[in-house]
């Protein structure tokens, strides 16, 4: 049975937060589940701080199709979550069926990481009290009032959760997530 990994999107959903653990699981030999509202395709984004700007600049950028609706998803069949930035967590957060395989994933102990807005949804869920965690330094005040402890750096791993800030994090906390899941899948194998 193939070993099954969720990746979370929506309209405006970041691509390299996106993209790029997309292609990393494959190469280990998962297979990418990509779950969104509904199963349709996706407009993803692009942004970017532009020299000499405060805020965040947003442009179009690639599409990405979904596989699956959040309300289809058996979260049993996953052995992985990873929770993209952009703005689209903005509105997935107040999804109901997201909201429970994110628990799911947190009652179990399974591998998630999460990059950027990303945050949002975790925070929404009621999973990070507690925890340290990192994110764009714009969602600390999201995060920190759920409970959560802001760590400005770009791999911050706490229990069954890895984070990082943006997209230029995903070296390091996508390799750690990479870490876990192979681990996580290990011990399931030799029946840990």
């Amino acid at each position: 049975m193939p070993r099954k990994v969720l990746l979370v999107i929506g309209d405006a959903i970041e691509a390299m937060d996106t993209l790029y653990p997309y292609f990393r699981v494959q190469e280990d030999g998962y297979q990418i589940v990509v779950t969104a509202p509904e199963k349709r395709v996706y407009h993803m984004v692009m942004h970017e701080i532009p020299p000499g700007w405060d805020v965040t600049c947003e442009g179009p950028s690639y599409h990405l199709a979904s596989d699956i609706a959040f309300r289809d998803v058996d979260p049993d069949e996953y052995v992985g979550l990873f929770l993209s930035g952009g703005r689209a967590p903005e509105y997935l957060r107040y999804n109901q069926d997201l909201m429970r395989i994110v628990k799911h994933f947190f009652d179990r102990k399974k591998p998630v990481a999460v990059v950027c807005h990303g945050a949002e949804i975790v925070a929404t869920a009621g999973v990070v009290e507690g925890k340290r965690m990192a994110t764009v330094p714009k969602c600390q005040f999201d995060i920190e009032v759920c409970g959560a402890t802001f760590v400005n750096e770009r791999c911050v791993r706490d229990g069954n959760m890895v984070s990082g800030r943006t997209w230029h994090d995903n070296p390091w906390f996508v390799g750690e997530w990479m870490r876990m899941l192979n681990l996580y899948c290990a011990n399931q194998a030799g029946g840990g």
